[in-house]
């Protein structure tokens, strides 16, 4: 999508305001490092005032030794100058060491509180909208730099400002009339410069969506998950093409905008060089004419530039500073953002299940405009029993999980443990009660212990019960012969920093053995009374799904279950089956009574054996000539 369609679309603009925007910053300066803070207040006075008092000093200076004066009187001025200089060669060191330590601190203090932010979106919804995307992307940014150079820019605009007010008195006090025209001067360049950043920003956020597509592009290319099929189907120069598309619409824009401003620049330089070369004449003729001391000019010459490049710094400063609380809004509007999904104040503590899990009437869908996924959907979950769910892909499968684990709410009816709405829960207490494998199962970066243990983080030390999921899941044999067993890296995107030049030091795993590994967390979660199998053996071969289902199903005794499995073979021993189509649940039974119902379970069924039977007979056939 071109970028100057995103920027007649882009989202509209957080609502908090800039004044708050600012006034957090400034709160979170003091929280990040006091010390630092209150130190760079007091560097900052007296960076404002050296210039102004060195000024004086050489103007002073140059009337001694123009004047009447005793020459003894030049050694403590000379001395004060010096000092003065030291001061203002030194603090500007000083001043950026403390702002790169400030801006690390403010750094280490945003990822924390943005990210913390982002966890407490519990669900989904929030995460699927793409507008919300671009904020967090905005937000990353922001709170990355924006924090440090927002009071960079306000210390060093504070500093300019002692400096101004300081020298802006001794043009009043040498010319009143060219004191009024500097200042008037400075207008047009005030509100231009704030437009340009207000620009901007704007120009930021509606690139925010180009940029996140040409990062995704770009880690495409470089994924090896998406290698495989990239390379066979030819796919390097397609991606390459969008990649570089967003690219070039992005910079499209920022050329546009770097050309309006190099105009407006242009400008206002052109008026600065006038105003300052005029007061310049102004001074040479009153010198000539004996109106000002050789001191005075000396003066009235530092004063003019160091107002006029102080109003430079101070207009400059304060439009990045406006740019960068406008783009630190976003970061505030996501670390303000309430909860995806209602919280009680005070939620009932989530009991051990024991009468089972109601689904009443329930009705879903994922948007407003969006078809219903779920259409008056009831079922009942006991404790000790599998109940599984059979139907076409998109039947509402899925969507009952996501439900089941409270990553949505229902749009109409309730789910109930053991009679309570899950709406009254903490989200976190009542998934702990949980154990679960998803389709669409994660594989982490990770060493293979820790790929195990973020099932359960509280037994990430245990190398024993990591070991025995292990063992349960079938992996344990194959993670202790990797070249470090279960410290051995699984990936080979990175490396182990300890033996970085080891080109073992990751190793790569095939699909269902990450599927094993996907099952040893849910092992690893051990007696919880829910477990959750979405196509749990979907990757493996069927020898493997034999000895998977067989050790799912000792694990059934006294916890509920809830099996999704396209493969109706490892749903037939399940103690209530729920045949869902087009959301509605259509049959439920076991697996007997639906056969005899002769509906959908009992035709899909049929069709699987049927293709079983057709593959097993033309082997059997050959079995029996071999040995006829």
């Amino acid at each position: 999508m071109p970028a100057s369609v995103l920027l007649r679309d882009r989202p509209a603009a957080p609502r908090s305001s800039s004044v708050k925007a600012l006034a957090g910053v400034i709160a979170m300066a003091w929280r990040s490092h006091p010390v630092v803070f209150a130190i760079r207040l007091a560097l900052t006075v007296v960076a404002g005032l050296v210039p102004v008092a060195a000024a004086w000093l050489l103007r002073t200076i140059l009337d001694t030794v123009t004047g009447p004066h005793p020459q003894a009187e030049l050694v403590p001025l000379i001395v004060a100058l010096a000092v003065a200089g030291g001061l203002a060669g030194v603090l500007p060191n000083v001043s950026q060491y403390l702002s790169a330590r400030s801006g690390r601190a403010f750094q280490r203090h945003a990822t924390l509180e943005l990210f913390t932010a982002v966890g407490r979106l519990t669900g989904l919804r929030r995460l699927e909208d793409p507008g919300f995307q671009n904020q967090v992307s905005m937000a990353q940014q922001a709170g990355r730099s924006g924090p440090g150079m927002i009071l960079s820019n306000g210390v060093g605009i504070v500093s300019s400002a002692l400096t101004l007010a300081g020298f802006l008195v001794t043009l009043a006090v040498l010319s009143p009339v060219l004191a009024g025209i500097v200042v008037a001067a400075t207008v047009p360049e005030v509100i231009a410069e704030l437009g340009i950043a207000r620009r901007r920003a704007e120009l930021v956020a509606g690139l925010s969506h180009a940029e996140r597509r040409q990062v995704f592009y770009a880690d495409l290319l470089s994924s090896h998950a998406a290698a495989k099929e990239i390379r066979l189907f030819g796919l390097g120069s397609f991606f390459r093409g969008r990649m570089l598309a967003e690219l070039r619409a992005a910079q499209r824009e920022n050329e546009r905008m770097d050309r309006r401003e190099l105009g407006v620049y242009t400008l206002l330089g052109t008026l600065s060089a006038l105003v300052t070369g005029g007061g310049l004449w102004w001074a040479i003729s009153a010198a000539a004419g004996g109106s000002l001391t050789v001191g005075d000019v000396s003066l009235l010459v530092s004063a003019l530039l160091a107002v006029s490049s102080g109003l430079a710094m101070i207009i400059n400063n304060t439009a990045m500073t406006y740019q960068a609380v406008l783009m630190f809004r976003a970061y505030q509007e996501v670390v303000c953002a309430e909860p995806d999904l209602a919280v009680p104040a005070d939620p009932v503590a989530a009991p051990a299940l024991r009468h089972g899990i109601e689904f009443d009437d329930v009705w879903f869908r994922y948007g407003p405009d969006q078809p219903w996924v779920l259409r008056g959907v009831s079922l009942f979950i006991p404790p000790g029993e599998a109940v599984a769910l059979v139907g076409h892909n998109g039947a509402g499968k899925s969507t009952v999980v996501k439900l089941l684990c409270r990553f949505y709410d229902p749009d109409r009816g309730r789910i109930l443990w053991d009679g309570t709405d899950l709406r009254d829960f903490d989200p976190g207490e009542l998934r702990n009660r949980m154990s679960l494998v998803f389709q669409d199962y994660m594989t982490y970066e990770l060493s293979a212990a820790e790929n195990i243990a973020v099932g359960d983080l509280s037994l990430a030390g245990d190398a024993a019960a990591l070991a025995a999921a292990a063992a349960k899941a079938g992996m344990h044999d194959t993670l202790a012969a990797l070249p470090k067993g279960y410290q051995t890296l699984l990936t080979r995107t990175f490396f182990d920093l300890a033996d970085k030049e080891n080109p073992e030091t990751g190793v790569l795993l095939s699909g269902g053995q990450w599927q094993r590994l996907a099952l040893a967390r849910a092992f690893l979660r051990g007696g919880r009374d829910l477990a959750i199998l979405d196509e749990p053996s979907s990757g493996l071969d069927a020898e493997a799904e034999h000895e998977i289902h067989s050790a799912l199903r000792a694990r059934r005794r006294g916890h509920a279950t809830v099996l999704i499995s396209h493969r109706l073979n490892a749903v037939r021993d399940a103690d209530h089956i729920v045949v869902l189509v087009d959301g509605v649940v259509a049959e439920q039974g076991d697996h007997a009574t639906l056969m005899a119902r002769r509906g959908t379970y009992a035709r899909l069924f049929a069709l699987q054996a049927k293709g079983f039977a057709a593959d097993a007979t033309p082997a059997a056939q050959g079995e029996g000539n071999g040995h006829g």
